[in-house]
C-alpha cells in the first residue's frame, strides 16, 4: 500500500513537472493551447446539447419506469441522466484528446521534442514520420482507446443504478478506468518517435499502474472544468513525456 501512495504520488510529481516546464516556456504553452481550443468549443457544445435533452434521452432510455410511482420514476430517470452525462464525459473526453492531439500533432510532437531534447538528454534514435503518417497512427488508436473506453462505460453505466454504490463507487472506478486511456493517450509521442506501438505502450504503462494514475487522474478532472483544457493539456503532454521518457529509460523508482 505504502508502494501504491508513493508511485501515485510520483505521478503526481510529474505532472506538476510539466506546469512548471511549460509555465518557464510561454510559447510551448501558447502552442499546446491552439488546437485545445478549437475541440474544447466542440466539446462543450456537445456537453451543452445533453444537458438540454438529458431528462428527455433518461425517459427514452427507462420505458419501463413510466408506470412506476413519482418518486421511484424519478430516482430511477435521476440515475439514467447521471449514467448519459458520465458516460459521455468519460468517452467524449477521451475523443476530445484523441481528436486534440491528431488535429494539432505537430504542435504537441514540437512540445515533446523540446522536453526530450532541451532537458531529457534527447532521444539518439528518434524516428521522424510525417505528419500524415503520424495522424494515421493517432486515428488508430485513438478507435482503439475510445472503443475500450465505450466497452468499459456499458456495465458501469448499468452498475449506476445500483443504490448507493451507483453513486460512489462506481464513479470513482469510471474516473481510473478512463484516466488510465487517457494516460496512454497523452504518452503516445514519446513512444511513437522510438518506433514502440499502443501493444506497448499499454505494458509499459500498466507496469507502473499507480505512477501512470498519478498523473492521468489529475489530468482527467482538471479537463472536466471548462477551457482548463487550453491550459492542462500542454502540460500534460509535457509531463507524459517525462513519465514515457522514464518509465522507459526505467528512472523511476
Amino acid at each position: 500500500m505504502i508502494r501504491v501512495l508513493r508511485d501515485f504520488s510520483t505521478g503526481v510529481r510529474l505532472l506538476g513537472q510539466g506546469f512548471g516546464l511549460v509555465f518557464r516556456s510561454p510559447k510551448l504553452l501558447l502552442i499546446g493551447a491552439v488546437p485545445a481550443l478549437l475541440t474544447t468549443v466542440l466539446l462543450i457544445g456537445g456537453l451543452v446539447g445533453l444537458a438540454v435533452y438529458v431528462d428527455d434521452i433518461a425517459a427514452w432510455i427507462t420505458p419501463f419506469a413510466d408506470d412506476w410511482s413519482g418518486t421511484t420514476r424519478s430516482v430511477v430517470r435521476f440515475a439514467a441522466g447521471f449514467g448519459v452525462i458520465g458516460a459521455f464525459l468519460a468517452v467524449g473526453l477521451l475523443l476530445f484528446t484523441a481528436i486534440t492531439l491528431v488535429v494539432g500533432g505537430p504542435f504537441y510532437e514540437h512540445i515533446a521534442e523540446t522536453i526530450e531534447d532541451e532537458h531529457l538528454g534527447g532521444v539518439p534514435e528518434a524516428e521522424r514520420a510525417s505528419w500524415l503518417r503520424s495522424a494515421a497512427i493517432g486515428v488508430r488508436d485513438a478507435v482503439l482507446l475510445v472503443g475500450i473506453a465505450i466497452l468499459c462505460a456499458i456495465p458501469l453505466f448499468a452498475a449506476g443504478f445500483i443504490p448507493v454504490v451507483g453513486q460512489t463507487v462506481v464513479p470513482v472506478i469510471a474516473v481510473c478506468v478512463n484516466a488510465t486511456l487517457l494516460g496512454i493517450e497523452l504518452t503516445a509521442i514519446p513512444f511513437t518517435r522510438r518506433g514502440l506501438d499502443l501493444t506497448v505502450r499499454r505494458q509499459v504503462l500498466r507496469r507502473r499502474r499507480a505512477v501512470t494514475l498519478g498523473f492521468a487522474v489529475p489530468v482527467y478532472l482538471l479537463c472536466l472544468v471548462p477551457l482548463a483544457a487550453l491550459v492542462v493539456l500542454p502540460a500534460a503532454m509535457a509531463g507524459g513525456t517525462v513519465l514515457a521518457h522514464r518509465l522507459l529509460h526505467d528512472q523511476i523508482r
